[in-house]
């Protein structure tokens, strides 16, 4: 067990003793042991804020102060009339980044390599965002660049996993990067999150529950990690955990739409009973059934007679028999194990579901789609990018290409459990995107 800080985050924000990277540490081990000393930090930022005639010194402690609680444009000002030395550039870096500004972020990471801040945590930092700017080999190629030391870091595991997630999406890569990072740093937000991420999006609820937890026990916290929390507990009905989630978001973003539409329905919700163990059940089986089965090493004959037959998911195959299967072209006995073996790997079983068979989807009139809007239908449904509680009613409704959305109406959609009016809206922006709507619209 971590031993308590014992840090007075007040003296230490107010005082003018020495403050770099090691006070900066405490302090947000302070706060993730005890998430009061927040309001701690808060009332001391306020009163350095009053402060009149500022030193430059005192300005960085303010401005840092003011990006660890979330103020980013006061960090931004603050910083930019500070000392100009390594560590206020390196954090004007982080708080240009939250304002979105790329360009200036990854001018003031070169401004702080060049004051003397850590050249390789510059370099490191600045892969995020090229990232967020799309620039993904350039990012990929500054991570093949760093050795020595700075590669054995739980930062840099941390950013060459989520840029290659977003490169090819290396399942088994990226978790191994994700692990690494946390073997050097247990408490790294950025891979607890992305570890938990991984979890979440392939089914393995208690895993990615017990991550995203551990997370949360962080600060700063990924606000991601706190508003796929809060989507978790709400689907276990524990919305009292859920809210202290949202509110912790609120805490720091005051004004962050999702999370305060996502408070306002988990207090809406909160009187409402469920069978509590039968929707798990159900979420959980919901879930594994929605898996593809390109997820799995099976050999090209399998795979391509499974392709042949529009099997795409584990919950296509257990509604698929034996014999079904058999009568595919070129598909024997060898392939037919191979199959058994990957379902008992996940508790299912062939035919096991075959009376269940999905109700046949409306057909869809595309002869007045555009060749672009034909191109698209065919898409998984995870090219939209939705956010967490949109995604898990595709997974509910067995949604898996855009195709198959589009021939829902909304009242099909709301119909899901948690997905309200902010998330059909969500849908629909992102269908319009592509010049696409829902069946009836």
């Amino acid at each position: 067990m971590t031993e308590p800080s014992g840090l007075d985050v007040h003296e230490l924000v107010i005082s003018n003793h020495s403050f770099g990277p090691a006070e900066i540490a405490q302090i947000c081990k302070t706060i993730a042991e005890d998430y009061s000393q927040l309001g701690v930090l808060k009332d001391s930022v306020g009163e350095l804020a009053q402060v009149p005639d500022r030193s430059p010194a005192q300005a960085v402690r303010l401005g840092v102060c003011e990006y660890l609680i979330g103020k980013f444009q006061d960090a931004a000002d603050t910083l930019s009339h500070a000392d100009g030395g390594a560590l206020a550039l390196y954090y004007l870096a982080k708080a240009s980044f939250q304002l979105q500004d790329c360009e200036g972020s990854l001018k003031h990471f070169e401004a702080a390599k060049a004051a003397g801040y850590d050249g390789d945590q510059c370099q490191v930092a600045a892969t995020e965002v090229l990232r967020y700017q799309g620039k993904l080999q350039e990012a990929m190629d500054i991570l093949d660049n760093i050795f020595g030391p700075s590669e054995q870091t739980a930062e840099y595991n941390y950013q060459r996993g989520a840029t290659v997630a977003s490169l090819d999406g290396n399942f088994e890569e990226v978790l191994r990067l994700y692990n690494r990072a946390i073997q050097y740093d247990d408490q790294h937000p950025g891979a607890l999150f992305g570890l938990a991420y991984e979890n979440d999006r392939k089914g393995n609820d208690a895993e990615a529950l017990q991550l995203y937890e551990r997370a949360a026990s962080c600060f700063p916290a990924h606000v991601g990690t706190l508003i796929n929390l809060g989507i978790m507990y709400e689907d276990r009905n524990d919305f009292g955990k859920a809210q202290a989630c949202y509110k912790r978001v609120l805490d720091v973003f005051p004004a962050h739409d999702r999370a305060k539409l996502y408070m306002k329905d988990a207090a809406a919700s909160g009187n409402v009973y469920y069978d509590e163990d039968s929707a798990r059940q159900t979420e959980r089986m919901s879930q594994l059934l929605s898996v593809s089965v390109n997820d799995f090493e099976l050999s090209v004959r399998s795979r391509n007679c499974l392709q042949k037959m529009g099997v795409e998911t584990l919950g296509d195959l257990v509604r698929t028999t034996e014999q079904q299967l058999l009568s595919s072209k070129n598909f024997g006995e060898t392939s037919l194990v191979e199959i058994r073996d990957m379902l008992s790997s996940r508790g299912l079983v062939l035919g096991q579901m075959q009376d269940q068979q999905r109700e046949p989807d409306p057909p869809l009139d595309t002869s007045s789609f555009t060749p672009d809007q034909q191109a698209v239908l065919e898409r998984p449904i995870s090219d939209l990018n939705l956010s967490v509680r949109a995604r898990k009613c595709m997974v509910r409704l067995g949604i898996n290409t855009i195709s198959e959305l589009i021939r829902k109406t909304q009242d099909d959609l709301l119909e899901s459990k948690n997905f309200g009016v902010t998330s059909l809206n969500e849908v629909r922006e992102k269908l319009e995107g592509m010049n696409l709507k829902l069946r009836g619209e």
